[in-house]
């Protein structure tokens, strides 16, 4: 059975779970939508793990950082840098195999569709590419090119 849980606070684009941060590309769908929904998130988590750790006390550093994205080619650069981000823990050439086996993301969800997108993502809330798997892949692709080649030239 489903939880109704009544209106969205948020529509969440793109996201990214890694070792000691993570990445939310998300839309304001409610007036401080963005706030409060940190806020739950925040709360819900420190609460969560400091009960598996039999631990109390803070977790997280001074606020969450939030920029406004203002333009389509921003969007399409976070949408791309968000789901790149773990391909730096890997050493591995196939960046691609690596981040489809990377659990903690969206990526999958976009890449090969193998999960239900529904179930967390609201993609709909977004500009079209976002729906575009051909063109995810090939906005993920030209990024792995242009970030091996900065890297060869570095």
């Amino acid at each position: 059975s489903s939880i109704d849980r009544g209106i969205p606070l948020i529509a969440i684009g793109a996201y990214c779970l890694m070792p000691n941060h993570f990445h939310l590309l998300i839309r304001e769908l409610q007036l401080r939508g963005v706030s409060r929904f940190m806020q739950k998130l925040s709360t819900a988590y420190t609460m969560y793990f400091n009960l598996s750790r039999e631990r109390s006390g803070a977790l997280f550093q001074g606020k969450f950082k939030a920029k406004d994205v203002n333009s389509d080619e921003y969007l399409k650069y976070l949408f791309s840098y968000i789901h790149l981000n773990p391909s730096e823990l890997t050493n591995s050439r196939n960046k691609e195999k690596f981040l489809s086996s990377y659990s903690y993301s969206s990526y999958s969800d976009y890449y090969e569709g193998n999960r239900d997108i529904g179930c967390v993502l609201m993609p709909s809330e977004f500009p079209n590419y976002f729906l575009d798997r051909n063109k995810f892949q090939q906005y993920i692709q030209e990024w792995i090119r242009y970030k091996h080649t900065v890297e060869v030239e570095a």
